[in-house]
């Protein structure tokens, strides 16, 4: 008995210390588990080649440890086992969800950091840009060239007007041209569809347009509005000068005169003029619901899809001395009070023009 005691006092001395070496052995697996990858130090693996963000999946219904697995083999993480471990750890504190969706990841990133971003669902996404003045056929070109999704999916879902998500769209509208509000747009790196693109683009008019009609006392209403606006708006090149054409379209407006807007002509025959080929007086004599050399009065629906300037300036125009003007060859118009004024700065700015393509 006696022989056998000092065996256990080395055995409990040395318990601590085995312990103690143990636990330090497991801390320090643990924090260069979950540490960054330094491409420095972790010159063997194959990982460590760059640090630039990683593109990686998430599927539905993925896993947490299947998650652990493809982060390791992407180079994200140094160990799929410390994942897991991190995630039951996490579960033990609130209930840990990883959200489906592409992310870019960095193995330059700590564990814990790419695993709250993936929690969080701080997904990958693109920022695309509609530009003021597009149309609805324009933008359905630009998504189906992006590969958003084909250019006839966002027409026909345009072509929709959801009254019951977005009640305060006119009741006579045929479709939502004028009311897709052009911004720029953070996509996810996911496919979007047509019908999603479409309700986050009245989400931004609700937000930003709307207001600014419904505490502007306008004598229009939201689709006379948003119409004369889009005329604006594809008028306008000179910023300074959309208040200015607002004001002549109104006068017009007022005193029952035709607008002669060359942008209502073209959107009702689908044809877009250049300077190479401006409209013929056969096209500007064709009869349509769009033609305002004919009609009297705005157009049915708008013609494009404005920006805030330009529903800003046809919210309430100024008076005007000007019932006409005319585009010069550089985008900025001549301005006149009578018709006589009008016809010839008309005359000056072909000649302008002659002088510069004989």
């Amino acid at each position: 008995m006696a022989s056998r005691l000092p065996k256990l006092l080395f055995f409990f001395l040395l318990l601590p210390v085995a312990l103690g070496l143990a636990g330090w052995q497991g801390w320090a697996w643990w924090s260069w588990a979950t540490a960054p990858i330094d491409p420095v130090e972790d010159t063997d693996e194959a990982s460590a080649a760059a640090t630039d963000p990683v593109q990686i999946q998430i599927s539905q219904g993925t896993s947490g440890q299947q998650i652990g697995r493809d982060l390791e083999a992407a180079g994200l993480i140094r160990s799929h086992v410390a994942w897991d471990m991190w995630s039951r750890w996490q579960d033990l504190q609130q209930d840990v969800t990883y959200q489906a969706g592409t992310y870019a990841l960095s193995p330059a990133q700590s564990l814990p950091e790419i695993a709250r971003q993936i929690r969080s669902g701080e997904v990958l996404q693109t920022a695309f840009t509609i530009p003021e003045g597009w149309t609805r056929e324009q933008m359905a070109a630009a998504f189906e060239e992006r590969g958003a999704f084909s250019a006839q999916a966002f027409l026909t879902a345009t072509q929709e007007v959801p009254r019951d998500r977005f009640p305060w769209l006119p009741q006579e509208l045929p479709h939502l041209e004028g009311f897709l509000y052009p911004d720029t747009y953070l996509l996810p790196a996911e496919a979007v569809t047509a019908e999603g693109m479409r309700d986050l683009m009245l989400q931004r008019f609700e937000a930003i347009a709307l207001p600014v009609y419904q505490q502007g006392n306008s004598e229009f209403s939201l689709l006379e509005w948003v119409t004369l606006a889009s005329i604006v708006e594809r008028e306008a090149v000179i910023p300074e000068e959309r208040s200015e054409i607002a004001a002549v379209f109104n006068r017009r407006l007022a005193e029952d005169m035709p607008l002669g807007a060359d942008p209502t002509v073209e959107y009702g025959l689908g044809v877009t003029q250049t300077p190479e080929q401006p409209l013929t007086l056969a096209q500007v004599n064709t009869p349509s619901p769009y033609n305002t050399y004919i009609n009297v009065g705005l157009p049915p629906t708008p013609i494009a899809n404005p920006g805030l300037p330009s529903l800003e300036a046809s919210l309430a125009p100024p008076p005007t001395e000007y019932l006409y003007f005319v585009a010069r060859y550089d985008g900025t118009h001549v301005f006149s009070r009578t018709l006589a004024e009008h016809e010839a700065a008309q005359a000056r700015i072909r000649d302008a023009i002659d002088g510069i393509n004989p």
